[in-house]
Order: C-alpha cells, then sequence, then structure tokens
C-alpha cells in the first residue's frame, strides 16, 4: 500500500495512482450529490405539502402538483437506486444485482478488452486509420526541413556513438578471431577474388586506378628528372663513358616522359590494353585454374595463420573506431552533413513524389497491420489484466470520482422526467375519466 501525494485513504499496489485533480473531482462529485439529493428532498417536501392540502379540500390545481411530485419522487429513487447499484449496494442491503462494479469487476475488464480487440485493434481499423494519416506526406514535410533531419542525424549519430563507445576492444578481437576468421578461412578465396576482379573490370573501376597512377608518375617524372638521370647513369656498366651515359640517361628521360603522357592521354593505348587482357585472364583464371586456386589457399593460410594477424585486428579496430567516433561526433564533418543532405532529400521526395508516397503509405499500413495481427491479443489483455489487478472497492471509488459527477445528472433528469410524466399521466387520467 502507498500513501496519495495529498493525504487520503491508501493506494493498493498495482492500482494506478489518481489524478493530480483529485480533490477537485471529489468536491465536484460531493456538490453534484448534494444537488440531487436536495432535489429528491424537495419534490419529497412538495409532495407531502400538496397532499396534504388536497385531502383537506385544497383547490383542483393542487392535485396535479402532488401526481407531479409523486412521480418526481419515484424516479428520483429509481434513478438513485441504479446509480448507486454501479458501485455498492444501496443501504448496504445486498440486493442481487448490485455493485456491479465492484463484484464483476474482472469481468467488465474482460468484456472491454474484448470490445477494444474487435472494434478498435481490428486491421481494417487500423489500415484505415494508417490510410487516412498520409504518413509518407507527413513524414516527407517533416523530415524535408534541414532542422529535422539534422536533428535526426544528430540522434542517430549519438546512439552510435554509444554503441561504439561501449565495444570492448578484447570482445572485437574475440569475435573476429572466432567467428569471423575461421569462415574466411574455410571459404575459398580464389573464386570470389576471380568475381570481385571481373566485377572491377566490367564496370571499368580499374581505369581510374590507372589514371591516378600514370598521373602520379607523370608529375614525379616532371619535379624529379635529375633523379631519373642519377638513378639510370648508376645502372650503366662500369666501362663506358661518363658522357654517354648521361646521353642515354636524358634520352630515356624524354622517352620515359613521352611515353607516360601518351599513356595518360590515350584511353585505347597498348598498354592499357594489355593490361585489361592480363586482368581478364587473371580473374578467369582464379576462377577456373584448380593450381592457381591452390597457390592463393596457401598464400591465405600463410597470412591468416601469422602471429601478427591478431595485433593487425586490433589495430584495425582501434583506427576504425577512431574514425566511426570522429565521423559520428563532429556535426561539420563530410559523413554527417552528407547524410543530413540526404535526409531533407528523401524527405523532400516523400512529400511530392506520388508513387514514392504511395509505396511508404502501403508499407506503413501493412507494418501496423501485421503488428496488430500478431500482437492484438497481448495489446488487449492488458486491459483486462490491469483491471484484474485492481482491487474491487478501490476500483470502485476511483470510477465513481471520474464519472458519478455525470451520474448525478440521472438522478436529476429522472426527478424532472418523472414529475413531467406524472403530472401528464394525471392530466389525461382526469381528462379521460
Amino acid at each position: 500500500m502507498s500513501e496519495p501525494a495529498g493525504g487520503g485513504r491508501p493506494v493498493p499496489a498495482g492500482l494506478p495512482r489518481g489524478t493530480a485533480d483529485e480533490p477537485g473531482l471529489r468536491q465536484a462529485l460531493r456538490r453534484m450529490r448534494l444537488i440531487a439529493t436536495g432535489l429528491l428532498a424537495a419534490v419529497v417536501t412538495v409532495y407531502l405539502l400538496a397532499q396534504g392540502w388536497h385531502s383537506h379540500g385544497g383547490p383542483g390545481w393542487v392535485a396535479y402538483v402532488a401526481a407531479a411530485a409523486e412521480a418526481g419522487v419515484v424516479g428520483a429513487l429509481a434513478d438513485w437506486f441504479a446509480v448507486t447499484a454501479l458501485f455498492r449496494h444501496p443501504l448496504g442491503l445486498p440486493i442481487p444485482h448490485t455493485a456491479i462494479i465492484p463484484e464483476r469487476k474482472d469481468a467488465l475488464g474482460r468484456g472491454l478488452e474484448n470490445f477494444v480487440s474487435t472494434h478498435f485493434l481490428a486491421e481494417d481499423v487500423i489500415r484505415d486509420k494508417v490510410d487516412g494519416i498520409g504518413v509518407s506526406v507527413r513524414v516527407g514535410s517533416w523530415l524535408r526541413q534541414p532542422r529535422h533531419a539534422e536533428r535526426v542525424t544528430t540522434e542517430i549519430a549519438g546512439r552510435l556513438t554509444s554503441a561504439i563507445s561501449g565495444m570492448s576492444d578484447d570482445l572485437v578481437r574475440e569475435v573476429v578471431e572466432k567467428a569471423v576468421l575461421p569462415r574466411v578461412v574455410e571459404r575459398p578465396w580464389a573464386g570470389v577474388l576471380g568475381a570481385a576482379l571481373q566485377r572491377v573490370l566490367d564496370d571499368r573501376l580499374h581505369v581510374r586506378l590507372v589514371d591516378v597512377i600514370v598521373t602520379e608518375v607523370q608529375e614525379w617524372l616532371t619535379r624529379n628528372p635529375e633523379l631519373f638521370t642519377r638513378l639510370v647513369v648508376d645502372q650503366a656498366p662500369s666501362w663506358t663513358p661518363q658522357w654517354l651515359d648521361e646521353a642515354v640517361a636524358v634520352k630515356a628521360y624524354d622517352k620515359a616522359l613521352e611515353a607516360i603522357a601518351e599513356l595518360r592521354a590515350d584511353p585505347e593505348h597498348r598498354v592499357r590494353q594489355a593490361l585489361d587482357r592480363f586482368l581478364d585472364d587473371f580473374a578467369g583464371r582464379l576462377r577456373a585454374d584448380p593450381s592457381l586456386g591452390e597457390q592463393v589457399e596457401q598464400i591465405k593460410q600463410r597470412l591468416l595463420g601469422h602471429a601478427e594477424v591478431g595485433r593487425a585486428v586490433a589495430a584495425i579496430w582501434a583506427t576504425t573506431r577512431t574514425i566511426l567516433l570522429d565521423l559520428t561526433t563532429d556535426p561539420t564533418s563530410t559523413a554527417r552533413v552528407r547524410a543530413t543532405d540526404e535526409l531533407a532529400a528523401f524527405g523532400a521526395r516523400l512529400a511530392t513524389d506520388p508513387e514514392l508516397g504511395r509505396t511508404v503509405d502501403r508499407a506503413a499500413s501493412d507494418l501496423a497491420a501485421r503488428a496488430v495481427h500478431r500482437y492484438q491479443g497481448d495489446i488487449a489483455a492488458i486491459i483486462g489484466d490491469t483491471v484484474a489487478s485492481w482491487e474491487p472497492e478501490e476500483t470502485s471509488r476511483r470510477i465513481e470520482l471520474h464519472v458519478g459527477r455525470d451520474l448525478q445528472f440521472i438522478r436529476i433528469n429522472g426527478t424532472v422526467v418523472g414529475a413531467l410524466v406524472g403530472l401528464l399521466i394525471h392530466a389525461l387520467t382526469e381528462l379521460v375519466f
């Protein structure tokens, strides 16, 4: 048991605490009870006075007042009984089918559970609701604003930072050595390398690498003519004259510059074609030549069996983690800025592209429907289980506290309507008979 804030009756464990305005609700309920009870007392008084006056020779209209008051008393008492019977036994008498809420609390909870499950958690209801929301337009309109896209990126980056920072170096190394490397070892490399190389060739990705290498070689030759000529002279025979070695070196430098310039300028240069043929042939041999595959496997075993592999894994992970932390923690990093721009651009497409919007809306509707279909019983059971965990008397008191004020209007209406009906019945009786 726990004491509610502000005093009052203790709240059983398992029953939710009252709302912050519970004193106000209690006061409003008390006021409406007084009004309804006062109205009952008023019609009882009017009935007694009118009936007494009519019995002692009062005017004819007094009979109408007495009939209206009598019917008002009957209506007021009937509605008082009905309202009271919901929460407790009227006058403490164990009348059947009274104190409905405390005695049938669990059944009412299960009934409410079934009602919610059938009418609120049905797949067609959820689909209609999600379709009416317009998920794609709402999300796209919100996400297309840069500050919102940045907010999402920041949140994701924060999560990644926490996850990366929390990873143990020893755990990562153990996972790589015991789970990743064995899978790498057991699978032949030659076929994989051959397929990867063939994909590179088909996409012409190696051309860019060749261009970079050729450009770097050309720039190096341009910056280091003396070093090049000295290297050529140093390789010349000792019996040749110095002037001849230098002339040959200068000529070789000029030819090298000319050859590298041609290679850089001509995409169809014979050297490039020869390299393409070699790489294509090598890719085919990697996939089909058993002897070459065996050589690759031997190289793989030597590499992975080396004692430095563990330290290399640790060093690679440390470097990777540092890079990832720099990317995720720096708001101005290229990755963060690019992610923000891409999110904003995706939001704009989502808000303006009808086809993409329909796809996202359909996916959201399917996801919600599947979730409801799978967890419908569990979600609805929360209602029945929660109600079942409440204590009967406290449940009745709290429900009455929240809805009792409105129920008191039933008593007031019963008094008024009863009086009017009684007046009408008396008038019709006098008219007919």
